[in-house]
């Protein structure tokens, strides 16, 4: 058994995640649901998969830590990997992502979701629960640029899932933990490196949210995601994310640089046999800036489902889209669909820089015992200290 057949297994059964625990079955959630299989897999067997993927270079920094975050292409799988101690041992957390590049076309989107990257500067939030896609949209988005438009884009994430290769823009990904120590510091790096597009792969803590909403007001398209279930949900977490006595000022400032929030789901269509993302999509209109500045989130759905006019989609008419739909794409298992990533020789594996080395103190020299003071109109002599600037007279001698 080895970690590669157990990816191997997750693909050609559809699974979307692979969960390993010692002393337990391999479980893989296929369809939303989750399925044990297989014989209980050994700790030591486990330890050395997780020794193996995380490097000895870094091993000593998850025993410190006790879990890892990290992606790697397995089996011709781009995968993103948890990797835990637990009660039982060490286990793993296993995202199994498209085997193809997301693009807006194959990801069965509509149509229209190219019109939300045209803006040059703003804010898109990506929502849903997790595992709904979200990292998937955003790249689709970010292909859509890349495919289109002459721009430099940065991502920052946590860490890379989806690799890209440039196109018509001009693409820096940073990986959080390897690149750059956080997303605060990568964000601020961000803003002295010429980005026009940028690209946060989640929204979590309050100064991640009040630098993306800076970078948005200063020019900069701006691609995040936010864990919620509904577009107005979204808004309103981001808002209460802050101190109450700052929650107005943010909210002014959402609905100066918003364009619009997609929050989807993924709904299994059987005739396809696989899962298709049913999306609501709400465009920062004047009533809807104005009801996020004076924090009505309860009335943006009323004016989502008014809003088919300025683009936006509420999940019912946006279902009764996807019904209508005759044109599907179909992901192939011939892997004739890879993903547009930099060839094997001008791609090498990225290593991680090595941590700044500590200031070593320096050492300290023997201060020769103070001598009592002398008398009044008395001269005092000071000894020279070797090393000082009497090493420097002698050297002149």
């Amino acid at each position: 058994m080895s970690l590669d057949s157990l990816i191997a297994a997750a693909r050609q059964q559809g699974a979307s995640d692979l969960h390993l625990e010692a002393g337990l079955p391999a479980a893989m959630r296929i369809r939303g649901a989750l399925h044990t299989t297989g014989e209980p897999i050994p700790g030591p067997l486990l330890a050395g998969f997780a020794r193996e993927i995380i490097g000895e270079a870094q091993w000593p920094h998850f025993l410190e830590r006790r879990s890892a975050d990290l992606s790697k292409t397995l089996q011709g799988v781009r995968c993103r990997i948890n990797i835990l101690a637990t009660s039982r041992g060490i286990g793993f957390a296993i995202r199994l992502l498209a085997a193809f590049q997301a693009t807006i076309e194959r990801l069965n989107l509509h149509p229209d979701f190219k019109k939300l990257v045209a803006p040059p500067h703003g804010l898109i939030l990506v929502c849903g629960p997790t595992g709904s896609g979200k990292s998937s949209t955003l790249a689709a988005l970010i292909q859509e640029i890349n495919l289109t438009d002459a721009r430099h884009i940065v991502t920052i994430e946590s860490p890379i899932e989806y690799t890209f290769r440039p196109r018509r823009a001009y693409i820096r990904q940073r990986e959080v933990g390897r690149d750059t120590p956080s997303f605060e510091q990568a964000l601020l790096d961000a803003l002295r490196e010429d980005p026009d597009v940028l690209m946060v792969g989640e929204m979590r803590e309050p100064e991640t949210m009040r630098l993306t909403l800076n970078a948005s007001e200063t020019g900069h398209l701006v691609l995040s995601t936010v864990h919620s279930s509904t577009c107005a949900e979204a808004l309103q977490r981001v808002a209460a994310a802050f101190p109450a006595e700052i929650q107005a000022g943010v909210c002014a400032q959402l609905a100066d640089c918003l364009l619009a929030v997609i929050s989807q789901r993924l709904h299994f269509r059987p005739e396809l046999k696989m899962r298709v993302p049913e999306c609501e999509v709400l465009v920062a209109t004047h009533a809807v800036k104005n009801f996020i500045r004076t924090r009505d989130f309860f009335k943006i759905s009323s004016a989502l489902e008014t809003g088919a006019d300025h683009g936006m989609w509420s999940f019912a008419r946006y279902r009764s889209w996807l019904e209508n739909r005759r044109n599907w794409h179909v992901p192939r298992d011939d892997g004739s669909e890879g993903p547009d990533t930099e060839p094997a020789e001008l791609s090498p594996a990225a290593a991680p820089l090595p941590a700044p080395p500590r200031a070593a103190e320096p050492a300290r020299t023997a201060r020769p015992a103070a001598s009592p003071p002398g008398k009044p109109g008395e001269r005092i002599e000071i000894e020279p200290v070797d090393g000082g600037f009497g090493k420097i007279l002698k050297k002149m001698e």
